[in-house]
């Protein structure tokens, strides 16, 4: 079981740094098939399930409370190198998909899925309007069903290979935000401040509510897909992740831009690129 936490707590570092696919983490343990199955058959074989599972969201959980302060803390600080970081990881991913489609030739089947979700995040991010627009977190009925449906969102993005839910979250302005809740949840814990949790909790059920929904219902289409399309829905992966880093990039703060920051952020986006090519080759 220890095993499986320590699994768990790499998948959720992964998922927390967007770039970073938690279904790539997935897939270089050796899990994801595996972890898909569990899922798809929860009920069928539910106590088989839950002992692979339970200790997998145990240690995705630790992972988030732990290292959201961290990067919370790097994008308000050194937002520059921070984000050309993400962007490394985002692009260093790319050969991990696009060695599934190498040799299968390219046709309008494969260019239409691939253009649509390419236009589909740079909508989004112009959209969001910008590094100074983060998402509304005030409760209200119309924010609660933005939060559901904000964590189908990123819940199905987390399970597909190549693709960073946290990377989506932050395409959405929704990824600082939901740092910031979680950060205020555990400090409300620690100094027993029940307004703030009760507040933290009204996000959090939403949110999670969507994020399980989306779980399920990504793992069931994934199957699916893959089954039938699973060309054409590898092409699509790599338009997302094409448009990600002009999404981030879009909806960074460039106010403290210098030679030197940039310079940092070369040097950032080249580890990104290394890290994640490392990650998804293995």
């Amino acid at each position: 079981m220890l095993k499986t936490i320590l699994e768990g707590i790499l998948i959720g570092i992964a998922n927390i740094i967007p770039g970073v696919s938690g279904g790539t983490m997935m897939v270089a343990l050796g899990i994801y098939d595996k972890l898909i199955e569990s899922i798809t058959h929860l009920f069928s074989r539910f106590k088989k399930s839950m002992r692979f599972l339970m200790p997998i969201f145990v240690g995705i959980a630790v992972a988030i409370v732990v290292f959201s302060r961290l990067f919370e803390f790097l994008i308000e600080t050194y937002p520059i190198p921070t984000n050309l970081a993400f962007c490394g990881l985002i692009l260093g991913s790319v050969p991990f998909i696009t060695k599934h489609v190498k040799n299968k030739g390219f046709d309008l089947s494969m260019a239409i899925p691939c253009i649509v979700f390419f236009m589909i995040v740079i909508a989004m991010a112009v959209a969001s309007g910008g590094a100074d627009s983060q998402a509304d977190m005030n409760l209200n009925f119309v924010n609660v069903i933005l939060l559901f449906l904000i964590g189908i969102v990123a819940a199905a993005t987390m399970v597909i290979p190549g693709v960073s839910g946290s990377m989506m979250l932050m395409t959405l302005g929704y990824y600082e935000p939901i740092l910031s809740t979680v950060n205020l949840a555990v400090d409300s814990l620690v100094h027993f401040n029940l307004n703030s949790l009760l507040y933290c909790v009204g996000v959090f059920i939403p949110f999670g509510l969507g994020i399980v929904v989306g779980v399920f219902a990504i793992a069931k289409l994934i199957e699916w897909l893959f089954e039938r399309f699973q060309t054409q829905t590898y092409w699509a992966i790599i338009g997302l992740l094409l448009a990600s880093p002009i999404a981030i990039l879009l909806n960074t703060d460039w106010s403290s831009f210098s030679i030197i920051q940039l310079m940092i952020g070369i040097l950032t986006f080249a580890f990104g690129w290394f890290l994640s090519s490392k990650l998804g080759g293995e």
